[in-house]
């Protein structure tokens, strides 16, 4: 078995002056960096006081799993032979919460909208299956991602 590591820093940078002397008193703004790539720019939901234009670690999970999808689906097509010309994936999640302000995801649906120019649509089901098998995020989660996949064949103009 292989190991990979990954390293990065979370920073928060929503000390408004007190601290967190009061549950609105500070921001949840912080910043995700790692050695040679750009800052991601987090903070929490609006439900829990955040910023809306900042990445929320909801959204962020939502997004490792749509990525690693369409890279484990990207690597499948090709290598049988399907041709993907387009990929784009409209993908949401749902997240429970407990009184007592505890929860989780409790699951995420994955919308990839492809377009072949190449290869037999009729395999790209099996495709996106082996491609959910490989996931490395998918398998590291404890929830059901679900797939609700869309092909369209290219035409010739």
């Amino acid at each position: 078995m292989n190991r990979h590591h990954f390293a990065l820093e979370t920073l928060w940078v929503g000390n408004l002056g007190s601290g967190t002397s009061d549950y609105k008193a500070y921001s949840r703004a912080h910043v995700i960096r790692a050695d040679g790539k750009h800052e991601i720019q987090g903070s929490s939901d609006k439900a829990f006081h955040g910023d809306v234009s900042r990445w929320n670690p909801e959204e962020l999970l939502i997004a490792a799993l749509s990525q690693c999808h369409m890279l484990s689906f990207l690597h499948v097509a090709q290598a049988a032979g399907v041709i993907v010309e387009h990929y784009e994936d409209q993908a949401s999640g749902v997240l429970e919460t407990r009184p007592d302000g505890s929860g989780q995801v409790t699951e995420v649906t994955l919308r990839p909208h492809i377009e072949i120019s190449a290869g037999d649509p009729a395999v790209v089901p099996d495709l996106h299956h082996r491609a959910s098998q490989l996931c490395f995020i998918a398998n590291s989660v404890n929830f059901p991602v679900r797939h609700d996949p869309l092909t369209r064949v290219a035409t010739s103009n």
